[in-house]
């Protein structure tokens, strides 16, 4: 993404903001109209820049000797079952517990019947350990007993919160519980709840759901680049509880394919720009198409091809780059059956955004994590692994991004440069760092040219988004009721967090250039909106679309490590478009 900078750096981080990949003019003005995950490491061909050849156009994907260490995505084998827990048998059994359910009596013992019968096998120890502990069923607690007496070697007490807990209560017992299986070196764990009382049958399958994703993405770790790694011992782990049969194995099936997805989402946004180039990210996408071939095709467009299609303002951003750009087209249709929806997700891909000559520097501009540049395309990648796992019926689905770098070179694109989209409309660049854009702005149009009903676009587009939403929401902008409420449900499933912002037409006065069509930034307010404004002008107004900003959400800092944001929702979503 372009600028994060908060802070003194605020005024510079609400105009070019993360998903800013800034662009250059080029010649384009002219135109007026379960699974194991490896990075292959292209090295492309010398490219001609403006009639020269340059030796330094080689994509060095090897930079720095780094090689990447082949690691397993973990492999967990759920199983649902009905079993007494004081029989159950195991390395660590585990029970979420609520604030109600953790209420004591005046001799400070459970009233929960679960609990109860658990304190009373172990003589009174579990009540008795928890109550020093201070453990109370707030979310984020926790305490961890190695006791004989049952037939696991441990049992934990897990804080869900309040009574009515969410898909992101029982995904943190999933978390939870991977954590302590880490901790000790665990290889099979049970999962129950200390009531299901006033749980669904559909709630039963919800969260276990949730605490299966929770439990595969917390025992997953990326240790691709450390010269040393342990190996996750988790082998197992049983859902206790919540029912049996075919609707929960297919539940926790679904949720192992998605995790499959996020892990690659991670892996991608997590791999640094010196092994991930767009010619690597392409490669990716190819796999993908590769390992699903029987619902995917790939079409990675080159330069010459994007011109042909006159792909101005993508191309401009990635002009000073020696590593040349690839527009990455993925499609995914069902084997059989009618197809009743077309849709697409639209994925910014800047695999490093230097700021352009509007780079970015000083405190919180956060060059050095622009890696994360591309978690929008991450998002789009992950949901294409995930759903070619589920193969959805019914419904034909684009993945497209615009991969490139925005750099800085003779050759690149300059603050007041005048480029021009593939749709004819043209742009005064007054800033570089607001690249991301304007290499979403041909993606659309290109999107739109597939004939589909709906469009989905993910971006780590402004720090503007970061600064009123924060680290965890993100942002989504949409002129279309319909579709809001359709991804909205979708993230209510998946655990993510969105909020609606408005689309202020009058705020597109600040957009308006005195020599070209708009500029790519407005002023300093609603950073946000007005970037969600300039991406509305490549849509066709017969497709209903939605910007997503995802620059808070796509990274955690206290783990320093990229979220996977997006891929769940995605999926989701997609689903529900299908007739499965």
């Amino acid at each position: 993404m372009a600028t994060l900078r908060v802070s003194s750096a605020l005024a510079s981080s609400l105009t070019s903001t993360s998903s800013s990949l800034h662009c250059h003019p080029s010649s384009f003005t002219k135109f007026q109209s379960s699974p194991i995950w490896t990075l292959s490491f292209a090295v492309t061909s010398l490219c001609s820049r403006r009639g020269k050849r340059m030796a330094h156009s080689i994509a060095r994907a090897t930079l720095g000797l780094t090689q990447i260490n082949q690691t397993e995505a973990p492999k967990i084998s759920f199983a649902a079952k009905e079993i007494d827990l004081v029989e159950w048998k195991g390395d660590i059994l585990a029970v979420g517990a609520t604030e109600k359910d953790s209420a004591r009596d005046e001799n400070s013992k459970f009233q929960n019947p679960l609990l109860q019968k658990l304190d009373s096998k172990l003589g009174g120890l579990l009540s008795e350990a928890s109550s020093e502990e201070d453990f109370s069923g707030k979310s984020g607690q926790s305490t961890i007993l190695r006791i004989p007496g049952l037939g696991s070697k441990r049992i934990a007490l897990v804080g869900l919160g309040s009574s009515t807990s969410s898909t992101a209560a029982y995904r943190s017992l999933g978390e939870a519980v991977a954590a302590a299986a880490k901790s000790a070196q665990a290889s099979n764990i049970g999962v129950a709840l200390a009531s299901t009382d006033g749980l669904s049958a559909e709630s039963k399958l919800s969260s276990a759901s949730a605490i299966a994703t929770g439990a595969l993405l917390g025992i997953f770790e990326d240790t691709r680049f450390k010269s040393e790694s342990k190996k996750p011992k988790l082998k197992s782990l049983d859902i206790l509880g919540l029912g049996t049969g075919s609707e929960i194995e297919k539940k926790l099936k679904r949720a192992s394919d998605v995790c499959a997805g996020v892990i690659l989402g991670r892996e991608l946004v997590n791999a640094p720009a010196n092994v991930l180039t767009p010619a690597v990210l392409a490669d990716e996408a190819k796999k993908i198409a590769s390992t699903y071939s029987d619902v995917f095709s790939a079409n990675i467009l080159d330069v010459e091809q994007c011109k042909e299609l006159k792909m101005g303002s993508y191309l401009a951003v990635a002009e000073a780059s020696a590593n040349l750009p690839h527009f990455i087209h993925l499609c995914y249709k069902p084997s059989g059956g009618e197809i009743k929806k077309k849709i697409a997700l639209v994925g910014k891909g800047l695999t490093f955004d230097s700021g352009g000559y509007n780079i970015k520097t000083g405190p919180g501009c956060l060059i050095e994590l622009m890696k994360f540049d591309m978690g929008g395309a991450a998002a789009v990648l992950g949901a294409a692994k995930a759903l070619g796992q589920i193969k959805p019926a019914g419904v034909e689905v684009h993945f497209i991004v615009a991969a490139c770098e925005n750099m800085i070179s003779g050759t690149g694109m300059r603050p007041g440069d005048i480029i021009t989209a593939s749709n004819g409309k043209t742009i005064e660049v007054n800033n570089t760092d607001a690249e991301g854009r304007l290499t979403l702005a041909d993606a659309l149009v290109y999107a739109c040219n597939q004939g589909v009903e709906k469009i989905v676009d993910l971006a780590t587009l402004t720090g503007a988004c970061v600064v009123a939403l924060g680290p965890s929401i993100a942002g989504i902008f949409t002129p279309s009721d319909d579709l809001a409420k359709e991804v909205v449900a979708a993230s209510e499933v998946s655990g993510e967090k969105l909020w609606r912002m408005p689309m202020e037409d009058s705020y597109w006065d600040s957009m308006k250039s005195g020599v070209a069509d708009m500029v790519n930034t407005g002023g300093r307010e609603g950073g946000a909106i007005t970037a969600a404004l300039f991406l509305k002008q490549f849509v066709d107004e017969k497709v209903q679309w939605m910007h997503i900003d995802l620059a808070g959400p796509v990274w955690s800092d206290k783990k320093k490590n990229a979220t996977g944001f997006g891929v769940s929702t995605l999926v989701e979503w997609v689903l529900k478009n299908s007739t499965n």
